[in-house]
């Protein structure tokens, strides 16, 4: 009975349910709606069961409907892993990949880890990215970058990753910036006539993400954390550091922590992160490997 049922018929079938109509089908899988319909009707006729029901405003499941649906999206998934892991077996060594640095992630160490993979990698090149805030998220997303050193969504199901560090981020100003005195109950009312310095969010397509951003505030906008740290040391305005950037600083008194009731700061856990969704080269896979056995020497360098 369930000979000569198609892949692309279960697709159909699959999307008419997810998507809730033929027409919003079609579109999803760049078809005809006629197609669609044509692919169902056809694959319920092989099975001899109806599996929408179509007298209503909106199609719905029958009951042999529902039950079959759930199978299909297994088999659905399992038949895009085996896809991937032939797409894993055709590509071969990679003769290039792309990673994206982001904007709180520990430059040195970073670049000591790739470093070490790629010397023992002749054959592949790396191109190599710097981003920030959404910037690292929006190059994986739109398959512009294999692997990305940011902070994520850890809940999101597109992404696996691999913990690296957690990054403490201090507010800070430099000594006589401000005309009165700190405290740890500053308010964001005190801080609104003076300068925040905040780094470009550099995503394309989605729109600009900002944190710590006081509403109202005079702000200067700069490309990275280097310029932001010298605009900051420089009386220029003031702003959110990544602690292990400025700790000579902080210890030096060149520059000053403003943490306190309203102004808490905050924690970034920086991850390696890639899409486990696509398929993945032989190299891309072994420098994953090497990233997880190089954790326990990343964190403690910038501690």
């Amino acid at each position: 009975m369930f000979e000569g049922v198609t892949l692309h018929q279960l697709q159909c079938f699959e999307a008419i349910v997810r998507e809730g109509s033929f027409q919003a089908a079609a579109e999803k899988l760049s078809r005809a709606q006629p197609s669609v319909s044509s692919s169902v009707k056809n694959l319920e006729n092989q099975l001899q069961l109806t599996l929408l029901d179509r007298s209503g405003y909106r199609v719905t499941l029958t009951e042999a409907g529902r039950s079959f649906y759930q199978r299909t999206r297994l088999f659905l998934q399992e038949a895009k892993r085996l896809g991937d892991h032939a797409a894993q077996l055709a590509m071969g060594e990679e003769s290039e990949l792309r990673v994206v640095i982001g904007d709180l992630c520990p430059l040195p160490e970073t670049l000591r880890l790739l470093r070490s993979f790629f010397d023992r990698c002749p054959g592949t090149g790396l191109h190599l990215h710097f981003e920030a805030i959404s910037g690292p998220w929006e190059r994986l997303f739109e398959d512009e970058a294999d692997l990305i050193f940011h902070h994520i969504n850890k809940s999101d199901p597109r992404l696996e990753f691999v913990d690296l560090v957690a990054v403490e981020v201090v507010p800070v100003v430099a000594p006589n910036f401000l005309a009165f005195p700190i405290s740890k109950l500053m308010t964001p009312e005190q801080m609104r006539d003076y300068v925040q310095c905040v780094i470009r969010d550099t995503a394309r397509h989605s729109k600009p993400a900002d944190y710590f951003l006081i509403e109202g505030a005079r702000s200067w906008t700069v490309s990275d954390q280097l310029m932001k740290r010298e605009l900051i040391l420089q009386g220029m305005g003031w702003g959110h550091m990544p602690r292990f950037m400025i700790e000579a600083d902080l210890r030096a008194g060149s520059l000053i922590a403003i943490t306190g009731h309203y102004f808490k700061g905050g924690r970034r856990e920086v991850v390696a992160a890639r899409r486990r969704d696509t398929p993945h080269g032989p190299v891309a896979n072994r420098l994953w490997e090497f990233i997880a056995e190089q954790t326990a020497k990343f964190a403690p360098a910038v501690s």
